[in-house]
């Protein structure tokens, strides 16, 4: 997926979180919404000062002021400590630009604005605790980006902060990430200084484990002298290395198209969550709740009116893995931890047997694959019995085929998709039931109920129920591959969203370390079809099991 695609689905969700919202109350809604929109934190007392100073001859309700802070655009991230995404942010700061604003509000409500975030902040600052100073600055820089008379002392202040966390070394380094990342929110208003940003750029290509084409050179920001250079000679720090290599370029031509634009589509969809309602001393009955939902995707033609569905999920973070106290918890899903995924699309069922046929008949790219190798026969049930290399093969395929970059999830994103932002043991809440997904109903989860088993696999969709991103069938049916190697625990995991490998893994049949399964399947009982639940399988053995299948998600790793 390229750049563009990727920022025109985070943009895309973004508008869509917005319109629901305002849908679902009223238009003035959003202008509380965009108000709020400046300040990188909320809390409820902050969002109070901003309605009552700005918008009270529009008529927004007090209660508006919780609806936001509960509301999808919103995120908590600390004790009534809120926090809406970048792309959110970005989006509801664009409309003062727009007409309508400007002609409401005025030309210059951002600044009022900003102004006023930089007072109240400077209160803060005086009545709080040393401790608070940080998270203060940030509020304040926030503020002080957006007002001319003071766009120079942010950024002055901002490089002095960064050569301070480059001096300090390791110690500095959870911290160097997170201001690198508030730089890049601030890009719109520093643009006009190429050397901050073009330091913050290198900076994260370094904190992400690589070394910057322009690792030796120095920034001058206001006096201030950055280098990568700086990083690399203190403890804790790998030190920068020198290679001679010959450059070879390969030429495609003006013309080409690497990875063709996207063009997103709303779709609409059902998601269905189950409740516990206590009927009695010792009986509890299960209430299911449906809502409507609006997300998007795009669909490829894959030939012959053989269709394949991918679902846009939208950047984000989320706690991967169970807390000990889940029912069917294993030390495998530990230690719980933060991890933040980057916007990526997603199959919204399993690949199905005649999407495989239709990619099996494509020109082979390292391996051969069988045309029908499913033992439960149906075009719409899921393929399986595939191997990890058969489903690479698959995406390798896929990808020749189409120009977009298919492969199989990492495990973080697999989890990710599946939660769609809860965090009870399936998406649908704290238990499961076979009206919703194919599972070994003889057996229950928590309050559940007992029910039906189909024994086999069922056609994917079948149960007309996804969760909040639309993607469906994530719990049961088939477990489904993912790209990273099976690791018994979360020690050492990446947070950032990407495939966990061992080096020196040359993905060759000869080497057979086990590869990571997520969902549970058909056969299963309930415990390992959970959000937490990890399978794992050697990379052969899924050829002669009835119950492994895949999901393909577009996007670079």
């Amino acid at each position: 997926m390229t750049t563009s695609s990727s920022d025109q689905l985070t943009e895309e969700i973004a508008k869509q979180q917005v319109e629901r919202f305002v849908a679902r109350f009223e238009p003035n809604y959003r202008y509380l919404a965009c108000h709020c929109a400046l300040p990188l934190v909320l809390t409820p007392e902050l969002v109070n000062y901003i309605r009552v100073q700005f918008l009270l001859n529009e008529e927004v309700p007090w209660i508006a002021e919780a609806d936001l802070l509960l509301s999808e655009l919103c995120r908590p991230v600390g004790y009534e400590l809120y926090a809406m995404t970048p792309a959110v942010r970005s989006h509801l700061l664009a409309q003062f630009e727009t007409e309508e604003f400007q002609h409401k509000f005025g030309t210059n409500r951002l600044k009022s604005v900003a102004q006023l975030l930089m007072d109240y902040v400077t209160y803060l600052m005086g009545t709080h605790p040393p401790s608070r100073q940080g998270e203060f600055q940030a509020q304040q820089w926030a503020a002080m980006v957006y007002l001319d008379q003071h766009r120079t002392q942010a950024e002055e202040e901002i490089a002095k902060a960064l050569q301070g966390l480059v001096n300090r070394g390791k110690n500095g380094q959870a911290e160097l990430a997170r201001l690198q990342r508030l730089i890049q929110e601030f890009r719109p208003q520093l643009s006009q200084y190429d050397s901050l940003m073009t330091f913050a750029e290198s900076l994260g290509i370094w904190l992400n484990g690589k070394i910057p084409p322009d690792a030796s050179q120095s920034y001058g920001v206001h006096g201030v002298n950055l280098s990568l250079n700086q990083v690399t000679q203190l403890e804790g720090f790998p030190p920068m290395q020198t290679f001679e290599c010959e450059v070879v370029i390969i030429g495609l031509g003006a013309e080409t198209e690497i990875f063709p634009e996207i063009e997103l589509e709303p779709f609409d969809f059902e998601v269905a969550t189950i409740e516990l309602k206590q009927t009695g001393s010792s009986r509890t009955e299960l209430v299911i709740k449906r809502h409507q939902q609006q997300a998007y995707g795009f669909t490829e033609d894959l030939g012959n009116g053989v269709e394949l569905e991918m679902v846009g999920i939208r950047e984000g973070s989320f706690i991967m893995g169970s807390p000990e106290t889940e029912e069917g918890h294993s030390d495998s899903e530990s230690p719980q931890h933060q991890v933040t995924v980057k916007s990526f699309f997603m199959g919204k069922y399993p690949v199905t047997q005649a999407q495989w046929q239709a990619v099996a008949a494509l020109t082979q790219v390292n391996r051969e694959l069988k045309p029908n190798p499913s033992y439960f026969k149906g075009d719409d049930r899921p393929v399986e019995r595939v191997s990890w290399y058969d489903a690479v093969e698959f995406c390798a395929r896929l990808s020749e085929y189409t120009k977009r970059p298919y492969r199989l999830p990492s495990e973080a994103e697999w989890e990710y998709a599946c939660r769609a932002g809860t965090t009870t043991p399936f998406h649908f809440g704290e238990t499961i039931t076979t009206e919703f997904a194919n599972y070994d109903g003889n057996y229950t989860y928590g309050s559940g109920s007992k029910g039906k088993s189909a024994q086999k696999t069922t056609p994917v969709g079948s149960f007309g129920v996804a969760n909040d991103f639309g993607v469906y069938d994530m719990h049961g049916n088939v477990w489904e591959w993912c790209l990273d190697h099976w690791h018994s625990n979360y020690k050492g995991a990446p947070t950032n969203g990407s495939v966990w490998q061992d080096e020196h893994d040359n993905a060759n049949d000869n080497d057979n370390k086990r590869r990571l399964l997520r969902g549970g399947c058909w056969d299963n009982v309930p415990v390992f079809c959970r959000s937490g639940s990890r399978g794992n399988s050697d990379r052969v053995i899924g050829r002669y099991g009835l119950n492994i299948g895949f999901r393909v998600v577009c996007g670079c790793a």
